[in-house]
């Protein structure tokens, strides 16, 4: 059924794609505010007095299907926490990028917050990781000039500022540029998906015997760490970022119900960022091992993602998979 609905939407697609091309090659640049997205958040500048509107110069790109689940692309460096939204996304990647700092996609199916943010840049790895959902919308700040043509091939709905409809996009006023950039979800879906179109592979279900206690686990990246800790009143593990709890901007704190620390191979690119560091390329197609955490408990898994378009099932040592407690899952690509 899968196979069947890329079909049918394939004629329309190439139309798509002929005239976001177009587009791009008339723009030069996804987002005029690309130039100053190093990954790094050392470039800042005076951000508006007030929310400004984006996206006046470009006719909009028509509202997401339904059907599509939105992807955020979210800023994760110090200037740029508190987050918002980041608890009501289903799943929540961390990825590597220049400089070893780490950048979030969050992914929204069940339900849409209010504002999300702040927005940043995108990567060439985003693609690959996003194939594994029908015609995904992406959210995003803007990107290095020479991946433009392949995200504009990609098969998804690239909704940066500047094609979005109306004001989805806004700059607000509690951070400096380029770390205050926030999406209205609904401006580009009028309704979430729900969970059926999280073609993720994931299996959610009781727990499978074994595994041992955890109550703590750190992830480090060269110059970022996630540390994931066990709340046994609430039942889920408590997100830290570089030493700091992990709360949105309303207050909530962000707490999924399982954790995987998936290793993978993080090469280089042949992209780089502003200030010529080489943009990280993490390889989500293959195989490899993995931890997942959950119940309080840490269980070694394999995983394995045969194609692009493929979801990546996660297996226990006896071949059977892997299943996730009911909530929001982070994954977390550690190099291998």
């Amino acid at each position: 059924m899968r196979q069947m609905a890329r079909m049918r939407r394939g004629a329309m697609t190439a139309a798509l794609l002929a005239a976001a091309m177009t587009g791009s090659l008339m723009t030069g640049c996804t987002s005029g505010g690309d130039a100053i997205d190093d990954g790094r958040g050392n470039n800042q500048i005076p951000g508006p007095s007030q929310e400004t509107e984006e996206g006046r110069t470009q006719s909009p790109i028509p509202p997401a299907s339904a059907g599509s689940v939105l992807a955020v692309k979210i800023d994760n460096v110090r200037a740029a926490r508190p987050q918002t939204g980041l608890e009501a996304a289903d799943i929540v990647y961390a990825e590597q990028v220049e400089g070893g700092l780490s950048r979030l996609m969050a992914v929204y199916a069940s339900k849409l917050p209010k504002v999300v943010g702040p927005v940043r840049s995108a990567r060439e790895s985003d693609l690959e990781l996003l194939r594994q959902f029908d015609e995904p919308t992406l959210a995003f700040s803007g990107a290095q000039h020479k991946l433009l043509p392949l995200i504009n091939k990609a098969p998804l709905n690239a909704h940066p500022p500047g094609k979005a409809s109306g004001n989805a996009y806004y700059r607000g006023t509690g951070k400096s540029a380029p770390h205050n950039l926030y999406l209205r979800p609904q401006r580009l879906a009028a309704s979430s998906p729900g969970s059926a179109a999280l073609t993720t592979g994931f299996h959610f279900g009781t727990a499978p015997a074994g595994g041992s206690p955890e109550t703590s686990r750190t992830v480090r990246f060269p110059a970022a760490r996630f540390t994931f800790t066990w709340s046994e009143s609430r039942q889920r593990w408590l997100v830290a970022m570089d030493g700091t709890p992990t709360v949105t901007t309303d207050g909530n704190t962000v707490a999924p119900a399982t954790v995987v620390v998936q290793y993978v191979k993080v090469r280089k690119s042949k992209y780089h960022d502003v200030l010529g560091s080489n943009s990280p390329y993490t390889e989500t197609v293959g195989s490899g091992t993995a931890k997942v955490l959950r119940d309080g408990r840490v269980f070694d898994v394999d995983w394995a993602r045969p194609s692009a378009t493929d979801g990546t099932e996660f297996t226990t040592a006896d071949g059977a998979p892997m299943n996730f407690a009911k909530g929001q899952v982070w994954v977390v690509f550690a190099k291998a």
